[in-house]
């Protein structure tokens, strides 16, 4: 895109010949440029990005010798006439090996980095390199031991590309380019008769080796200056994966705790490959379940279920619920069956496990002992109406009357929705609305929950009827808390639950009076709202009729009667 207007760059080649056509699709205008390579460039095709830079396109190739190229396109051609002739000139030298023919490519991050996928050696693997072209630096890499296709994308802050047989994602988001962020990451040739040193040198720790016009007693002057400031003792990422397969819990978390002080550029993948080498280490190893470390990363907040799948089975297995709320608050993309696996173990689960548990209660409202003056006062009248439903309806059956009146009482007793006593306790209301607050696809959702057992669906549809009660008794429609359940979503969920298992739900006797108090709620909430549909057309009219006075003049005085 130039100035809201898209450019459209395609490259032909004809025997080695390559012609660069510049596009721009609003005006119609076709500028067409030969580019000069070198001749080596007739036996192996070069890979081609590009990025609009000002009035030039900056086209980035990467040729057949493993060196990267920029050739500066004009946007707006100043001959149409004759075909121009562009030449290139080298951007970074040997940044993949000469002799790779395929998987090689290339891609623009910014105006600093570029992304290449390629063996940087010929008898190395491919590998993903991040490098700085402003100060000729390689920044990171990633080996590919499965190979690659060649193809690169990058969009968004995320790479793009085929690793084997699968799709490969790879966040990154380019740090400032600055002479501070290169230090310690410059790519070194090694010279026969000079030491051994790594691609990537740590200027804070290195002090044997003589890096370009630094000498080692210089390197040992700068190390002293920043190590008041850094700390060297914070292991990197590959010494904290050492650390998780042979150390104790303990110690891993107080490495774990110094290396999440410190901030590194590719964040999220770094906590996966952390949380990988943990959950792997509790598979070989059953009594192996640092509970604190995973907790510390989950609350990190970039995680996800596609990036540790694991982890949720794991808390599974060891009943982990305050593990599994917290998955189910902060993970978006948790899948259907694991889901209605946590809402199993959160209704069968026993009171005396729940109890030792330490749960977020900021959804819970206070379940106490309150309703007990309403439930008085509710007896204690002799005509109770609410929501519109009073005895007087001829709505509700005889035989959900029957099921209403007291043994031995002769006079027939009106239906009425007493606001009972929360089913549940708090705990186990705090995980169920971590169950309703979750995303979920109805299609794939249903058939795991024909699964749950008969009596705990009955006991998670009263819970649900009582917070629809609670719901409807206030005017706002809105629970308390921080974040309580939605009445839609609660709904959702009653609706849910009686799709998938209204047959057995029928079958059993403690479930018939919840069944039919929810069939008469529903005929209730039906004649509401059919009422004030009646009041929202009058209201309508009166606005129209109140126009029409406006724009005529006249004085009048109308009744409406509503009935």
């Amino acid at each position: 895109m130039l100035f809201k207007q898209p450019v459209l760059i395609f490259i032909t080649e004809n025997h080695g010949s390559y012609v660069a056509y510049v596009q721009l699709c609003k005006s119609h205008s076709l500028s067409k440029y030969i580019l000069l390579l070198g001749k080596e460039e007739k036996s192996a095709k070069p890979n081609f990005t590009a990025r609009v830079d000002g009035k030039f396109i900056s086209l980035v190739s990467l040729g057949s010798d493993g060196c990267v190229y920029e050739t500066l396109v004009p946007i707006y051609s100043s001959d149409t006439e004759n075909n121009q002739r562009l030449v290139r000139a080298l951007m970074l030298k040997t940044v993949v090996s000469g002799s790779a023919r395929n998987g090689s490519a290339l891609t623009i991050l910014d105006q600093d980095h570029i992304a290449v996928l390629g063996p940087p050696l010929p008898a190395s693997k491919e590998c993903l390199s991040i490098w700085n072209i402003k100060f000729q630096t390689l920044q990171t890499s990633k080996e590919l031991p499965q190979g690659t296709s060649g193809q690169l994308w990058y969009h968004g802050e995320i790479l793009f590309m085929r690793h084997g047989k699968s799709l490969t994602v790879i966040p990154y988001k380019c740090e400032a380019s600055s002479l501070a962020s290169a230090l310690g990451k410059l790519k070194h040739t090694q010279e026969s008769g000079s030491h051994s040193v790594p691609h990537f040198v740590n200027w804070e720790t290195c002090s044997e080796y003589e890096l370009g016009s630094y000498s080692a007693k210089q390197t040992r002057t700068l190390r002293k200056k920043t190590e008041t400031n850094l700390h060297p003792e914070v292991p990197g990422v590959k010494e904290l994966l050492s650390i998780i397969k042979k150390d104790s819990e303990k110690h891993i978390e107080v490495e774990l705790r110094k290396f999440l002080a410190k901030s590194t550029p590719d964040f999220h993948t770094i906590i996966g490959d952390i949380v990988s080498g943990l959950l792997g280490r509790c598979k070989v190893e059953p009594s192996f379940y640092p509970r604190n470390c995973l907790m510390q990363l989950i609350q990190t907040h970039v995680l996800s279920y596609s990036l540790c799948p694991d982890l949720m089975e794991i808390a599974l297995e060891h009943t982990d619920v305050q593990m599994l709320q917290l998955c189910l608050q902060q993970f978006p993309d948790i899948p259907e069956s694991t889901t209605c696996a946590c809402l199993k173990l959160f209704l069968s689960i026993g009171d005396d496990c729940l109890r030792d548990s330490n749960v977020s209660m900021e959804s819970v409202f206070d379940y106490g002992d309150t309703t007990q003056d309403e439930k008085k006062e509710m007896e204690e009248q002799t005509e109770i109406v609410q929501n519109g439903f009073g005895p007087e309806d001829g709505g509700c059956s005889k035989d959900s009357q029957q099921l209403n009146k007291k043994p031995g009482d002769t006079a027939q007793e009106p239906i009425s929705f007493p606001v009972t006593l929360c089913p549940v306790a708090p705990k186990r209301a705090a995980l169920l609305n971590a169950v309703l607050h979750s995303a979920y696809s109805e299609p794939f959702l249903l058939p795991h929950l024909k699964d749950i057992p008969a009596k705990h669906i009955t006991l998670f549809l009263q819970y649900l009827y009582f917070l629809y009660l609670k719901c409807t008794g206030s005017a706002t429609m809105t629970l308390p808390g921080v974040s309580p359940p939605t009445v839609s979503q609660i709904m959702d969920w009653i609706c849910l639950l009686l799709d998938a298992n209204f047959t057995v739900v029928l079958m059993i006797p403690e479930a018939k009076r919840l069944l039919l108090n929810l069939y008469n709620f529903v005929k209730s909430q039906i004649s509401i709202y059919s009422e004030l549909n009646k009041i929202e057309v009058s209201f309508r009219e009166l606005q129209r009729l109140n126009q029409e006075k406006s724009s005529r003049g006249l004085y009048s005085i109308e009744v409406l009667e509503l009935f």
